[in-house]
């Protein structure tokens, strides 16, 4: 079993945290975020130094302790640095343009495809077949990339569609003539 809620959690320089009933909240360069984490985790701040603990022997208490550090974690990651996900489109005539707040897809279906760019989100479009999206959420970042991707996942025949830039396709065979 992972004990990965007993590693320290170090606040950069630029960032303020503080927790207040509850509510842990953070803010850096590039925002603010708050979360409320499980009353099963005790949540300490000594010296630009986050640790959690649990705040009992309950079972519920072992499971939730690395899911608040992993939670907290990345809410002090995200307003120090942020994310970001890449996206690449691959198909003749697939690409992705962008016009204000709305991105533009064109994936081989008759008609394009319009999705509206969330406010807390930035998405560029440095090639047409190359999609950027950063925020400072690591769950909505990651969540517009899988319902970008959805449009039109990748096929294992060609590798057509739309796939993350670190995702290898497994590739299947096609038919055999005899």
């Amino acid at each position: 079993m992972s004990r990965s809620g007993r590693i320290p959690i170090s606040i950069p320089e630029n960032t303020e945290v503080k927790i207040d009933k509850g509510i842990i909240y953070a803010k850096g360069k590039l925002g603010e975020l708050s979360f409320e984490f499980n009353k099963n985790a005790k949540v300490e701040i000594t010296d630009k130094i986050i640790t959690v603990s649990k705040a009992n022997n309950s079972r519920r208490s072992q499971e939730m302790w690395g899911t608040v550090r992993s939670r907290i974690f990345n809410l002090v990651h995200g307003v120090s640095s942020g994310f970001e996900k890449e996206l690449e489109l691959n198909g003749v005539g697939y690409k992705a343009t962008q016009k204000g707040k709305i991105l533009e897809l064109l994936l081989g279906f008759s008609h394009p495809i319009n999705f509206e760019i969330p406010n807390d989100l930035k998405i560029d479009v440095p090639k047409p077949n190359q999609i950027k999206i950063s925020g400072i959420d690591k769950q909505r970042v990651g969540q517009i990339a899988a319902n970008i991707r959805s449009f039109r996942k990748p096929e294992p025949y060609k590798g057509k569609g739309v796939k993350y830039k670190d995702e290898f396709i497994r590739r299947k065979e096609g038919k055999k003539k005899w």
